[in-house]
């Protein structure tokens, strides 16, 4: 793993954070509380066996939590092994940068998108249309410098981000765009509201995670410059 990526994977960590975070022998596990699975997987600590898997799996299990393991780059021989015990992949991401002055060549027009902590309910609303609820907006409140970005286009609300700090780094998560709104460039204002706002606290890079099913959202990123800076899937229990 490059430090460059390693930087990338804790930016992830501690812009969608868990609600605790602990080593445990070859571990690093999370309690996620329902917020999804960046907050509940699992990650190797370095190179582990069947009998570190076990004891994994054991403390997911006392959490109330499936098995469940992120594997990043140098993950392969995990990978391998959770295989051969039945593990299947799930959600196979992309994590794409950009420099931050980038997104911010260009300005805003006038009420096109906003920065706005705490949330207002029609963020709520927008959110939970595209099954971002409860649970994870309490991932967003635990994030320590952080916005949300509502976006206004033809008059009418349009779609919703979060965004949030670490180490230079401004990770944009839970971009939602409403359907009747899509392919207007919706999504590309909320970034660059994102950025700006980041750059004037310090922030030198963009970082934003894709699922790769997702193809709209994907080119989209590259049309605006982002290139791949690694990926990660899961492996998820059969049971």
């Amino acid at each position: 793993m490059t430090p460059e990526i390693a930087r990338l994977y804790e930016a992830c960590d501690q812009t969608w954070p868990a609600a605790r975070r602990f080593d445990q022998g070859a571990w690093t596990l999370r309690e996620g509380l329902g917020g999804g699975k960046r907050v509940s997987a699992a990650t190797a600590l370095g190179q582990v066996d069947a009998a570190d898997i076990d004891t994994a799996e054991t403390a997911m299990r006392r959490l109330e939590q499936t098995p469940l393991f992120m594997i990043r780059d140098g993950d392969a021989a995990l990978d391998g092994i959770l295989e051969a015990r039945g593990y299947r992949v799930v959600d196979p991401v992309v994590i794409y940068t950009l420099p931050i002055e980038r997104l911010t060549d260009v300005p805003i027009p006038r009420v096109t998108a906003f920065n706005i902590w705490e949330p207002l309910a029609i963020m709520h609303e927008i959110w939970a249309q595209g099954g971002v609820g409860p649970a994870r907006i309490q991932v967003m409140e635990r994030a320590r410098e952080k916005t949300a970005i509502l976006s206004r286009w033809n008059e009418k609300p349009a779609g919703v981000a979060f965004a949030a700090l670490h180490d230079g780094i401004c990770m944009v998560h839970a971009v939602e765009v409403l359907a009747h709104q899509r392919r207007q460039g919706v999504a590309g204002w909320m970034m660059r509201r994102a950025a700006f706002w980041a750059q004037s606290r310090g922030a030198t890079q963009m970082a934003v995670l894709c699922v790769v099913q997702n193809a709209g959202a994907n080119a989209l990123y590259r049309a605006m410059g982002f290139t791949e800076q690694g990926r990660y899937h899961y492996r998820q229990s059969p049971e």
